[in-house]
């Protein structure tokens, strides 16, 4: 179990400084504004273009990114039909909420969650690299369409997704590692450098993002859509990839318990950074993360006991 907690230390105290740096207003009023277009438009592409130009594309074809796809795909699904057939919710804030729903934290939570509690980061490796070259595109595309203003001509229309950073980068990076082209180092390396202020980039304006306001305040938050995600997230998601795992692809042993433990990690502070780019859905991507980080504590050490 001090795996789990050990993992949950680093993304706690690095949410913490943010809070504090928007408690002293060290960053100035637009902070929160301008860290988080940075991670969207620098940072977050940079680490994006390096991760896939550097990757062995091999271990991509896993039982870990079946069950991701698999669940992800279901999953964001439920909660898309849920939001728009019976909450009545529009398109951009319901993409959020299945994002928020589907979308784990597989980089800054889940590279310590698996070398603390599964031994070995490279169980989380295909994850990562299914949600930065397919799932962000599929829904940063539907979000670039769904808040396109009307009257966009067609042309606009189609090319509005490939005006994206994050999609461009991926598109780049998934270029270099198809080709088998090695960079050089002395041009790989100024990516790996804005890359890595990505993950605490996303943490620290998430932190700044929650102070001066009441998690889950009545009236503000959308608390029916973010049970719903929340519920998806912890609860649905671990329970399709077990399913999934152990009777669809015979797993067992330690490779079920790493692909369940996976399944269970909390919603990623990306969606958070999404939401405020497209200032949609902000405050139910706020709160779905924070609810579903304290929450997959209980729900990690629980698998843990029972898988382990």
């Amino acid at each position: 179990m001090s795996g789990v907690f050990a993992g949950f230390t680093v993304i706690f105290v690095v949410i913490a400084i943010g809070y504090i740096l928007g408690r002293t207003r060290v960053l100035g009023e637009h902070g929160e504004f301008v860290l988080g277009r940075l991670v969207f438009f620098v940072a977050t592409p940079a680490l994006l273009f390096d991760t896939l130009a550097t990757a062995d594309l091999a271990t991509v074809f896993s039982p870990t990114l079946a069950v991701a796809a698999a669940t992800a795909f279901v999953v964001g699904g439920v909660y898309l039909a849920i939001a728009l057939g019976w909450l009545r919710r529009p398109l951009p804030e319901s993409t959020i909420g299945a994002l928020a729903a589907s979308y784990v934290n597989s980089a800054n939570l889940g590279i310590p969650i698996s070398v603390f509690v599964l031994g070995d980061a490279s169980f989380v490796a295909p994850l990562l690299l299914f949600q930065i070259v397919v799932y962000s595109p599929i829904a940063l595309t539907a979000l670039d369409l769904a808040t396109t203003r009307k009257g966009t001509s067609i042309r606009d229309t189609l090319i509005t997704p490939f005006l994206n950073p994050i999609v461009v980068a991926g598109i780049a990076g998934l270029v270099v590692a198809i080709a088998g082209w090695t960079l050089p180092e002395s041009l790989i390396q100024p990516f790996r450098i804005i890359g890595g202020a990505s993950v605490p980039g996303a943490l620290l304006a998430f932190g700044l993002s929650l102070y001066g306001v009441r998690v889950l305040q009545r009236g503000v938050s959308p608390r029916r859509e973010i049970a719903l995600a929340s519920v998806l997230k912890i609860l649905v998601q671990p329970v399709l990839a077990y399913l999934m795992a152990r009777f669809l692809l015979g797993l067992d042993g330690h490779d079920l318990f790493a692909v369940v433990v996976v399944s269970a990690l909390p919603t990623a502070q990306n969606v958070f950074v999404y939401a405020s780019r497209y200032r949609r859905g902000t405050v139910l991507a706020r709160d779905t993360a924070l609810v579903t980080t304290l929450a997959s504590i209980p729900a990690i050490a629980l698998v843990a006991w029972a898988l382990a």
